[in-house]
């Protein structure tokens, strides 16, 4: 079996042109798009014209494709003129508007033939397609601007998969299943976490109250591991001149991602701001520092915005509000190796405590684009060195990215393993020798002269909103009892015993344990159904036999395990025992 992943990438981008012939025949009219290879699978993009198809028509188009695969020997690629290949497309006007770009990037024009099937491509597909597009399956039907931009048509979007084996396939569909029962936004509405309101508008997520103690309890606990290794919290505002990002670089590389408000007063254009490390580095330029002073560690939970288009938002996954846990180090370059140790201390605790497991990526600068990034070459080269000797010094189980670094410096980013087995990049620590140069910080070294400190970037939860879209999904919304929103449900069993109830729910209250208490008029199996779909930790059911002792609760858990009759002193000493120990 073919394990390499081009080949599998060319296999999906196969059978992207596979479901655009079968559509094309089941659609009359239909003009296909661009259908590339992406992580797990493929897209097709297609304006239908007149014609709409859901989900329901998936079936029916698989059919199709099975049927065309049939007279698919062979997939032949052919370099034309951009006057022949606007000729055979003369049909088709995104194909016509491709040729144009790929005139201007000054490439190949090629034709690709399967069948009767004729697209255009730059290649990569499979040499046997009757042989090899055996395993497919498409998936989910959405819509897509046309080339991204909002101000363009949009179009029919169909996602798909494809494997090189039946059992590969299978596989992926049931982790697909699994994920869609795990999928955060439907666990968002059923536990309450978060919402979304049109009026507010798209990309920013409204937390309830019992999605903010997810947040603030992630924050708290993010803190503390870095104010216990000397980080000092700072303060800056949302909004900012846009001389700051000029002079930083964020404006000419994130430009058209800013929110730009007008001051009606003194006329200047303003930023909702992107990023913080400017103005961190602005309170470090705030006075004369010196190598003793160093390394000064600030950090601070705040909220970014960035201008995301419409047909990237994704639940949490992707916002236009991003709160990070945000830290800058501003140090001597002797002080590097010391401050990754710190923050890879930092980070295994943090993501031990929530039972993820994790390897870290060494996204580097690409070479081939050196217009992307900013800074002399060789301290790029430099930076680099630095961060993979610290990731073999640690041990840690590693891989190198090359186009993957931030524009300003390379980065180690700590990419999560899900309960599912998918991979997130959260945690990061970036180098950066570029920014501290352009804001022109200083320090007095010990032989008096003034030098650059070195900068690193470091988040932790990195953006609290996109964690959370993973956490709930690693968890399937089973939270740490330290983490659970709401840790004990008090469910007495009568309204007899709401009395005695109450001063059980008092009880946990006054030991600063999240709890509810649950005085409807219903049946206990039913009480615990509802606890238990709200996958709260703890239920503690009061009966006759508890409310006679006045100091007894029978426990149970939300996986349904009894855990007996308990005195209600000893049970909440245990609970915050737990807690403290982030159980």
């Amino acid at each position: 079996m073919n394990n390499d992943k081009e080949y599998l990438n060319n296999l999906r981008h196969s059978c992207a042109h596979l479901v655009a012939a079968a559509v094309i025949d089941l659609y009359p009219g239909a003009q296909n798009a661009i259908g590339p290879a992406i992580e797990d699978g493929f897209y097709q993009d297609f304006d239908l014209g007149d014609h709409v198809i859901s989900e329901d028509d998936l079936p029916r188009i698989e059919e199709k494709m099975k049927k065309i695969l049939e007279s698919w020997d062979s997939m032949n690629e052919e370099i034309v003129t951009p006057e022949k290949a606007k000729e055979v497309f003369h049909w088709n006007q995104y194909k016509r508007e491709i040729v144009d770009d790929i005139l201007a990037r000054d490439e190949q024009v090629k034709l690709q033939t399967s069948g009767s099937f004729i697209d255009l491509c730059r290649g990569g597909h499979v040499k046997k397609p009757k042989e090899e597009l055996k395993y497919f399956k498409l998936l989910s039907v959405a819509g897509a601007y046309w080339k991204g931009n909002e101000k363009n048509k949009m179009l029919t979007r169909i996602y798909g998969t494809a494997f090189e084996s039946k059992d590969e396939l299978d596989k992926h569909l049931t982790l697909l299943e699994e994920a869609k029962k795990r999928d955060h936004r439907k666990l968002g509405r059923d536990l309450d976490l978060f919402y979304f309101s049109d009026l507010v508008g798209r990309g920013l997520p409204l937390f309830t109250p019992k999605g903010t103690v997810l947040r603030e309890e992630l924050n708290a606990f993010s803190q503390g591991l870095r104010q216990k290794r000397g980080f000092q919290k700072v303060w800056i505002p949302h909004i900012t001149k846009n001389d700051l990002y000029k002079t930083s670089g964020h404006w000419d590389k994130f430009g058209d991602e800013l929110f730009l408000v007008k001051s009606q007063e003194t006329n200047d254009e303003l930023v909702m701001k992107p990023m913080n490390c400017p103005h961190h580095q602005q309170i470090y330029a705030s006075r004369p520092r010196s190598y003793k002073d160093l390394p000064i560690k600030y950090l601070e939970t705040t909220t970014i915005y960035r201008d995301e288009k419409a047909g990237e938002l994704l639940g949490l996954s992707r916002v236009r509000s991003v709160t990070q846990d945000d830290s800058h180090i501003f140090s001597t370059p002797e002080q590097i190796s010391d401050i990754f140790q710190m923050l890879i201390e930092i980070s295994k605790e943090f993501y031990q405590a929530l039972d993820m497991k994790f390897r870290v990526r060494l996204s580097y600068r690409d070479p081939h684009e050196p217009d992307k990034y900013l800074g002399d070459p060789k301290l790029w080269e430099s930076a680099q060195e630095i961060i993979q000797k610290i990731a073999q010094q640690n041990k840690l189980e590693y891989y190198e990215a090359p186009g993957e670094a931030a524009f300003y410096g390379p980065k180690i980013d700590f990419m999560i393993l899900d309960a599912l087995g998918r991979e997130w990049q959260i945690a990061t620590a970036q180098l950066d020798f570029v920014q501290p140069s352009r804001f022109s910080l200083k320090y007095t070294d010990k032989d008096g002269v003034e030098k650059i400190p070195v900068m690193i970037h470091y988040a932790l939860v990195g953006s609290l909103e996109r964690f959370l879209a993973v956490y709930i999904e690693h968890t399937a919304g089973n939270f740490p009892l330290w983490l659970a929103p709401i840790q004990v449900a008090v469910l007495p069993v009568s309204d007899k015993i709401n009395d005695v109830a109450r001063k059980m729910f008092e009880l946990f209250n006054e030991a600063d344990i999240r709890v509810e208490l649950d005085t409807e008029a219903k049946t206990l199996p039913a009480k615990i159904r509802e606890w238990t779909l709200k996958k709260v930790p703890y239920m503690c059911i009061i009966g006759h036999k508890e409310a006679e002792k006045g100091d007894s609760i029978s426990v149970r858990t939300r996986d349904g395990k009894d855990l007996g009759l308990q005195n209600i002193y000893e049970f909440i000493k245990q609970l915050k025992q737990d807690i403290g120990k982030k159980i």
